[in-house]
Order: structure tokens, then sequence, then C-alpha cells
């Protein structure tokens, strides 16, 4: 449904670098992804989100179209800057009124989110969920899509203090739960890290000395140091390294207690 990338850690980079110039970066995947199982163009929208220096608030660009078809896309991109940063294309789940708000990357504060899937039985099978948040976190929703809702689920977690990746995997236990078959593969990032869910999903990541974490639906070129993630995984990558644990099923109380590191892609 969606094609997304996160990355961080290392110096900063210009957003072209990772979204742009590689041979199937972000922006040729809006047309011709190589590894996306559901859909074929990402045309319904586009969104970027990048941390300034000494900001820890992320500023986003975000357009109801393609990619492909804003002139101003490739000059920001040239020119910014940044050591983290969120980006998608999205096809969407079914048709809405809902223009940039609708795409990601969603933000709140420090943090950047996006969702890469759908969730089955929209909206009534989660209708449960949306009830037990607070009315004021239900209005304060940019968009009446289930990528919102999600969203709206994870701060919620994030905001009574759940680590990222338990605020993640709480979500994904939740809404699996409640909407058996949905596919929730997320990316949340600080700033200073990328928490990211494997659900249903293609989900992979690069990380090396010297250069900045990525984690993507899918590599943005050949490099052999590309790592695919298994599915049902929570994954936490950064300037401190890649590691994973397993997501147990839905009806589990929590996280598998143990898990061993990714080993990290050679520099």
């Amino acid at each position: 449904m969606c094609r997304h990338i996160a990355w961080a850690g290392a110096g900063p980079v210009a957003l072209g670098e990772l979204l742009v110039a590689p041979a199937h970066g972000l922006y040729r995947q809006s047309w011709a992804p190589r590894r996306q199982r559901y859909g074929t163009v990402n045309a319904d929208g586009f969104g970027v989100g990048w941390y300034a220096p000494g900001d820890p608030v992320p500023a986003r660009y975000r357009r109801a179209g393609p990619v492909w078809a804003d002139p101003s896309f490739a000059d920001l991109a040239r020119v910014v800057r940044s050591r983290a940063g969120l980006a998608a294309v999205r096809d969407a789940t079914l048709p809405g009124a809902d223009g940039e708000a609708a795409a990601a990357p969603f933000a709140s504060g420090p943090w950047l989110f996006s969702h890469n899937g759908a969730v089955t039985g929209w909206p009534g099978s989660v209708a449960a969920l949306a009830a037990g948040l607070p009315p004021a976190e239900l209005l304060a929703l940019e968009a009446r899509n289930d990528s919102a809702l999600v969203w709206a689920l994870a701060l919620h977690r994030l905001g009574r203090g759940d680590p990222p990746s338990d605020a993640l995997a709480g979500v994904v236990r939740d809404v699996a739960a409640a909407a058996p078959g949905s596919r929730l593969n997320l990316l949340l990032t600080d700033g200073t890290a990328v928490t990211a869910t494997a659900w249903g999903d293609t989900l992979w990541y690069l990380a090396g000395p010297g250069r900045p974490a990525v984690v993507a639906s899918e590599p943005y070129d050949d490099d052999p140091g590309w790592r695919e993630v298994p599915d049902r995984t929570v994954l936490t990558a950064g300037a401190d390294g890649v590691t994973a644990l397993p997501l147990d099923p839905p009806h589990s109380p929590a996280l598998l207690p143990a898990a061993e590191p990714f080993e990290e892609s050679p520099a």
C-alpha cells in the first residue's frame, strides 16, 4: 500500500542522497517499486520529515499528489541535510478527501511516524480501540484513515511513557487482535533512533560504521549490506547498531524475553 524509509545516526546527509539519487530510491519506488506486495503505484500523496540542527521538533513537507508531479521536491531534497528523517509515498487503502493530511509522516513533538499496510475491516473492526482513546486525542487526528488512528494509538502509548519499541509492539498486537489479517509495518523516529515493525509486508535495514542506520520497505540500491527483517519483528536502529525482538502473537501480554541482535552490515 505504501513505501517508506527512515534513517538516524552518523552525520547529516542530504535528503536527496537517500530518497532521489539511489537507482531504486523512494522517488522511483513511487512508480516502480521492486518488492511491493500490495498495490503497484504510490501516487496518492507523499511526505518527508527531517530535523534541523539544534531543533528537536521536525519539519515536514507533504503533498496530496505523486512525488514525481512536484517540481519543487527535487530541489528541496538536494539542499536540505539532516541527521535523521522519515519519508513515505502513499497508495491509499480507500478513497478519501483528507488530501495531504493523510500523507505520512504524521508528527507530534519530536516524533515522526508512518504506516505501511492496511487495517482490515476498517473502520468498524477497530472501533473499540478508538473508543478507548481520550476524546481530545481522537479530535486531534489529522486524517480519517486507518494510518492516522494507528498513529494516535501509538502516540497515546508514547505519551504515557512507553519506550518506542513497546509502544509500537503494543499497537500492533492490539490492532492485529481486533482486525486479523491487518498489515502493520510501522516506522517511528525521534531524530536519534528508528523503531520499526515488520508485520505483513517487507522491511529491510542497512547499517555500518560511518553511515546512518537506514530502515526501509525495500532496498534503494543493490548494496550487499542490506538485510531483510523477519516478519513479526520489532526493530531498533541507530548509532549504537541494530537490534530486534520477535513480536509474539496478539493475545500474549509481552514481547518474548530474549533475542539476539542482528549482525550489523559491513562498512
